[in-house]
C-alpha cells in the first residue's frame, strides 16, 4: 500500500532542460542583470511586507492574504532566475517577470496559505529558531553572518557558497561535455530546496519547522512508500516539529558557536603566548611615534584597583611593563595621576586620548605655558628613564597612574618613538580557561543538538498472524 507523509509546505521543483547550450550560461550573469535590478526592489518590498505581516500575525494570527500572496511572488520570481543563472543552471529559458505561478516554466515554487500562524512563534522563530538552519544556509550560498542578520533579503543572491562552487563545475563540464551532469544536479536542487525552505519559514509563511534533510533532485519529495508488511513508519524531519527538539537544537547551535568563538581566542592567545613574546619574555607592540607641539606628552590614566588582601596581583596579571624609547632622548616617567595632574595644571600639552588606527593618534590639547621645573627634577616618579634607546621598567602597583613624556630639559616640541610591552603571566591560564571551556561548550552543544534530533523509532503495530484451520 502507499502511505502518505505529511508533506513540508514549501514545495520547490526544478526539471532539467534537456539540449543545454554550452555557451550560454558564460553570460547568463549579464543577461539576468535586468531581473536582479527588479529583484532588488521586489525584496525591499518584502521587507515591508514582512514587517506589516509580523504585526498583523501577532494581533491576529492570520498573515494577510495579498501580503502573502506578494511575498510567495518574491520567492517564485527569485528561484526562477536563481535556477536560470547561478543557483543552478538548469535552463535556458528566460524567466518570465511575473509574481505569478508559471506552471510551464521548468522552475515552480508553491506555498500553500496558512489558514492560522502562531503569535508566539512569530517573535522568535525568524531569528531565534532558525539559527541552526542560517549556518547551513550560510554554507550552502555564502555569506552566513549576513544571512543571520540579514534573512529577509538574501534568498535571492544564490550562487555563492557550495552552491556556486556546483553551479561552476556543471558549467564547466557542460561547456567540454555538452552535458549537465545529473548528480551534481540532483545535489544542487537539495541545496536550493532547502535555502528556499528557509526562506519561507524565516519570512513568516509557514509554522513549519524546516527538516534537516537534503532532498535531492528536482522533483519534490511528498510521499513515502511502504510495502505490504513493513513495519517502518512514515519518513519524518529529524526533530518531528516538536518544539522541545527544535529548542535543544537552536540552544546546541548557540553553544557550538560560543565554544567556537573560545576556542578561536584561545588559539590566538597561544599564538601569542609561543610565537610572540621577545627575548625577555615580553609581548611588546610595534614602535609608534607620539608628537606635542607642547611642552609634554600625558597619556591616559591606567586605573589599577587591586586590595591588599586580593591574592592576584598587578604583577601576577599584567607582570612587569616595559616602555622602550627611541633614537632620541627624551624622558619617560610613571607616577601617580594625582601628582601628575598638579605638575601639569598649568603646562601646554596633550593628552594621548584615543590610538585611531594604526596611522595615527588622537590628542586633547590642554593650554598652558612651560613647566616651571624640567621632569627630572621632580621626586614623584616611581619609574623613569631620560636616555636614547633605553628601557622603563615597571611593576604595577594598585592605584592610578599616568605616564608621561617630555624632553629632557622641559623644552618643546615633544617627538617620541616609543614601544610597550608586558611580560603577561596571566596569558597561560587565560590560553587554559579559554580552551577548556570552549571544548565544553562544543561537547555539551554537541549533545543537545544530538537530543533534539534524535527520535525514537516508532513502532507500527504487528499484524497478526492468520491461524491455521486445520
Amino acid at each position: 500500500m502507499t502511505s502518505t507523509a505529511a508533506p513540508y509546505p514549501v514545495h520547490v521543483r526544478g526539471r532539467l532542460d534537456p539540449g543545454l547550450n554550452r555557451w550560454l550560461w558564460l553570460v547568463k550573469w549579464f543577461l539576468a542583470i535586468p531581473h536582479y535590478v527588479v529583484l532588488t526592489f521586489l525584496w525591499l518590498g518584502f521587507s515591508v511586507v514582512s514587517l506589516a505581516a509580523f504585526v498583523a500575525i501577532l494581533i491576529t494570527g492570520r498573515y494577510p492574504r495579498p501580503l502573502f500572496d506578494f511575498a510567495v511572488g518574491v520567492l517564485r520570481w527569485t528561484w526562477r532566475v536563481s535556477y536560470y543563472a547561478y543557483g543552478a543552471l538548469g535552463t535556458d529559458r528566460y524567466p518570465p517577470f511575473s509574481l505569478g505561478e508559471e506552471p510551464d516554466y521548468p522552475a515552480t515554487l508553491e506555498i500553500p496559505y496558512p489558514e492560522h500562524l502562531s503569535r508566539g512563534l512569530v517573535l522568535v522563530k525568524w531569528w531565534l529558531l532558525a539559527i541552526p538552519h542560517y549556518l547551513v544556509v550560510g554554507v550552502f550560498i555564502g555569506g552566513s553572518g549576513y544571512l543571520a542578520a540579514q534573512s529577509d533579503q538574501w534568498a535571492w543572491s544564490f550562487g555563492g557558497g557550495l552552491v556556486g562552487v556546483l553551479a561552476l563545475i556543471a558549467g564547466v563540464v557542460l561547456l567540454f561535455t555538452g552535458r549537465y551532469p545529473q548528480g551534481v544536479f540532483d545535489f544542487m536542487l537539495g541545496m536550493d530546496r532547502w535555502v528556499l525552505r528557509v526562506a519561507a519559514y524565516a519570512g513568516l509563511l509557514t509554522d513549519a519547522y524546516p527538516p534537516f534533510r537534503l532532498d535531492t533532485g528536482g522533483d519534490d519529495p511528498s510521499t513515502t512508500r511502504i510495502d505490504p508488511g513493513t513495519t517502518t513508519p512514515p519518513a519524518s524531519g529529524p526533530t518531528d516539529g516538536h518544539p522541545g527538539r527544535i529548542v535543544a537544537v537552536v540552544v546546541g547551535a548557540l553553544l557550538l558557536l560560543t565554544g567556537g568563538g573560545l576556542l578561536t581566542g584561545g588559539g590566538v592567545a597561544i599564538w601569542a603566548d609561543q610565537t610572540q613574546r621577545d627575548a625577555d619574555g615580553y609581548l611588546t607592540t610595534g614602535t609608534r611615534t607620539f608628537h606635542s607641539d607642547g611642552y609634554a606628552l600625558e597619556f591616559e590614566t591606567v586605573d589599577l584597583q587591586w586590595s591588599a588582601d586580593n591574592p592576584i596581583t598587578g604583577e601576577d596579571v599584567l607582570g612587569p611593563i616595559r616602555i622602550r624609547t627611541g633614537d632620541t632622548p627624551v624622558f619617560v616617567g610613571i607616577a601617580r595621576q594625582q601628582d601628575v595632574t598638579t605638575y601639569l595644571a598649568t603646562v601646554d600639552h596633550d593628552v594621548v586620548a584615543t590610538v585611531v588606527d594604526t596611522n595615527g593618534v588622537h590628542y586633547d590639547h590642554r593650554a598652558g605655558s612651560a613647566p616651571a621645573i624640567a621632569p627630572e627634577a621632580l621626586r614623584i616618579w616611581t619609574a623613569s628613564v631620560s636616555e636614547a634607546d633605553r628601557t622603563l621598567d615597571w611593576t604595577p602597583r594598585s592605584g592610578q597612574w599616568t605616564a608621561v613624556v617630555m624632553n629632557v630639559d622641559g623644552s618643546r616640541p615633544v617627538t617620541a618613538d616609543l614601544a610597550i610591552g608586558a611580560t603577561a603571566p596571566v596569558l597561560g591560564a587565560l590560553t587554559t580557561g579559554l580552551v577548556a571551556g570552549g571544548c565544553a561548550l562544543v561537547v555539551l552543544g554537541v549533545v543537545m543538538i544530538l537530543l533534539g534530533a534524535w527520535r525514537r523509532p516508532k513502532h507500527l503495530p504487528r499484524t497478526p498472524e492468520p491461524k491455521q484451520v486445520g
